[in-house]
């Protein structure tokens, strides 16, 4: 059977029967799902230019290839403190409303296929940062792969209202 890269637009679920495959990345003990679709690339993160009075979550500009990249710290976008080392930054390109990102995250780990029996919507007791910004989890061996709802993790502002109204 061909894989889906698509979830269900409200509820992140895989349709019924069909696999969807994740860039999976993690901060911390902690294991996200990107879905593979929205990756443009994985790099590392260097000579970042700082933006004056930009939100915290943005660490920085970047020339990636020639293109300018906004570099987002997911830990704290997420409420979660700063890495202790930074030696590497690995970044997950993303792109948002025609602009390129890159999200900042501890490691990049594996492209997991996933279906829809694995699927759950966000448990009742999941922080309201982390359920602003997740799709659903999947529930793997012994640990969650919270899937993250890439627009809502990419909104600032006027854009952020308007996804967590959808």
């Amino acid at each position: 059977m061909m894989a889906a890269n698509t979830n269900d637009a409200k509820t992140g679920a895989p349709p019924a029967g069909e696999t969807v495959d994740y860039v999976t990345v993690s901060l911390g003990e902690e294991m996200f799902g990107l879905p593979i679709d929205r990756v443009h690339d994985v790099f590392i993160a260097t000579n970042l230019t700082d933006v004056p009075l930009a939100p915290p979550e943005i660490k920085g500009l970047l020339n990636l290839r020639g293109r300018v990249v906004t570099a987002i710290c997911l830990r704290r976008r997420l409420g979660l403190p700063d890495r202790v080392s930074e030696d590497r930054n690995m970044a997950v390109g993303l792109e948002h409303g025609g602009e390129a990102y890159g999200l900042l995250v501890d490691q990049v780990g594996e492209v997991m296929k996933l279906s829809a029996d694995t699927y759950g919507p966000n448990p009742v007791h999941m922080d309201a940062r982390w359920r602003g910004v997740s799709r659903g989890v999947h529930r793997l061996d012994g640990r969650l792969l919270i899937v993250l709802d890439v627009d809502a993790v990419l909104a600032f502002g006027e854009d952020r209202a308007a996804v967590n109204a959808a």
